[in-house]
């Protein structure tokens, strides 16, 4: 099943214990991806952030993705993060948050 959240940014939960997101996670899409996911995440047992369809991601996203971890992290539910842009890993590096990711 895959859900538009907007024309550029989808969720997909076709893969058992995976979700799956795509598209742009910036400045525009971020406060609603992170509302989509952590929806998502609130409704079944999913273990992975799949991040390979991100096509662009910045600040916002990398920080969408922190927030996830973060919520994650307080309901007790071990998330891991899988297959990050290689944009987005640089960011982390820079911003030193890579091991908030790991």
């Amino acid at each position: 099943m895959t859900s538009a959240v907007e024309p550029r940014f989808q969720l997909d939960t076709g893969t058992p214990g995976t979700l799956g997101v795509s598209g742009v996670l910036s400045f525009d899409t971020a406060a609603m991806a992170l509302r989509a996911i952590q929806s998502a995440l609130a409704l079944g047992s999913v273990a992975r952030l799949d991040l390979a369809g991100v096509s662009h991601s910045d600040s916002a996203g990398l920080a969408c993705v922190l927030a996830v971890m973060a919520d994650a992290d307080r309901r007790g539910q071990a998330l891991q993060v899988v297959r990050m842009p290689a944009g987005m890993q640089v960011l982390a590096q820079v911003c030193e948050v890579e091991p908030l990711i790991a």
